[in-house]
């Protein structure tokens, strides 16, 4: 059994954050790329049969930056092409302001049940200034087509730290997502990439950040608010009501198997993580010939697979399952990891009973520190 993330790299407007494999959609060859899409997951399935699809994601990009019939065409391909128990989560992202109730429609008649908008503020000034193009009516009107759909498993992210924004700033910004009492929320704090629009004005001295001590209060707001609101932080960015947290990022965490389809996206299969290729043209031309369009494959080695289960397990709260570990590899954390977990404990990062690992609230904050002293190379 595996999972599914399916990248869709079309874009309305382009934010000056997001480095994640993204064109304008303007003269695109969106349909052949569908088309192609749909080819690469029936060449894969063949590669890597999987009975069921545990979840599907649907991200890009903006996914409903695409027309309702375009829409259409992807997610009957999809149904198609995947195995899939409608029980199952299948999350598409949306952005508010692209999202019309025919387009929602079309997604609920493929059984798509979950779906994750990019709000990052409810300041339209701020909004402004990182690129966004919708506003704060936007998202309450999104809301509004939700309700007509009767459409209510939705999430929502937010990014803090953002270009001059104060403590207090972000504080209503959280009081006005916990007011539309959604199921599900998603924090982080702005990370400047490289070859970005932020990216570059930081290098130039034109983007002016809030400091590391008011971005770790604002991080620590967010998770006393979430949890006063009954929404329980489950991963270090990620807050959800009990039995609403997001199965297919639990994937990841668990680091466990997934399909990785379309432009740039990136899969893990086996002992194997594999990349494709980003542009669009590079990614259609070996899809025209019936090839996968793979650009890098790695294989892991035990101690990689190690690695990797400890840096992404960690970042759920309940931490890493110390069984489960033993049972995957054929060693115990013990053995592996003994004097790391020792002084992580002694640190107060870490804390251990006889079934988990886990982060403590102080290493919560500092994951990234905990995260690298598993590195065994």
């Amino acid at each position: 059994m595996t999972s599914a993330y399916i990248h869709i790299p079309f874009c309305e407007h382009i934010c000056f954050y997001c480095d994640f494999n993204k064109v304008f959609i303007e003269g695109q060859p969106v349909d052949e790329y569908i088309e192609a899409l749909i080819k690469e997951i029936t060449l894969t399935r063949e590669k890597y049969p999987s009975e069921d699809t545990e979840t599907i994601y649907i991200g890009g990009g903006t996914p409903t930056s695409l027309s309702a019939h375009q829409l259409d065409i992807l997610l009957k391909g999809i149904r198609e092409t995947l195995p899939f128990d409608e029980k199952n989560e299948f999350t598409v992202e949306a952005n508010p302001g692209d999202l019309t109730l025919e387009k929602l429609r079309v997604l609920q008649n493929y059984g798509v049940n979950r779906l994750s908008m990019g709000v990052q503020s409810f300041d339209d000034r701020l909004l402004k200034k990182i690129g966004r193009k919708h506003t704060a009516q936007d998202v309450y009107d999104t809301m509004k087509i939700f309700e007509a759909a009767n459409f209510n498993n939705v999430s929502i992210d937010l990014i803090f730290a953002l270009p001059n924004q104060t403590l207090e700033n972000f504080e209503d910004t959280l009081n006005k997502a916990l007011a539309l009492d959604l199921p599900h929320y998603s924090m982080y704090s702005l990370i400047l990439e490289n070859k970005t629009m932020f990216y570059n004005w930081a290098r130039q001295g034109r983007l002016h950040l809030p400091g590391i001590d008011v971005e770790g209060d604002m991080f620590e707001l967010a998770i006393d608010k979430m949890t006063k609101a009954g929404r329980k932080q489950y991963e270090v960015s990620n807050f959800a009501k009990p039995g609403k947290e997001s199965q297919h990022n639990l994937i990841y965490w668990n680091n466990e198997h997934y399909y990785g389809l379309g432009a740039g996206a990136s899969g893990y299969l086996g002992n194997i993580r594999y990349k494709n290729h980003g542009p669009i043209q590079h990614y259609l031309k070996p899809l025209k010939e019936n090839k996968l369009p793979t650009i890098t494959v790695e294989e892991l080695t035990l101690e990689n697979q190690m690695e990797e289960e400890m840096f992404l397990g960690l970042r759920k709260t309940e931490g890493v399952s110390i069984q489960k570990f033993e049972k995957k590899f054929n060693h115990s954390l013990e053995s592996v990891y003994g004097n790391v977990v020792k002084q992580l404990i002694t640190d107060g990062l870490l804390e251990q009973n006889d079934e988990w690992l886990a982060l403590t609230s102080k290493g919560l904050i500092l994951g990234n520190d905990v995260f690298k002293e598993f590195l065994m190379s």
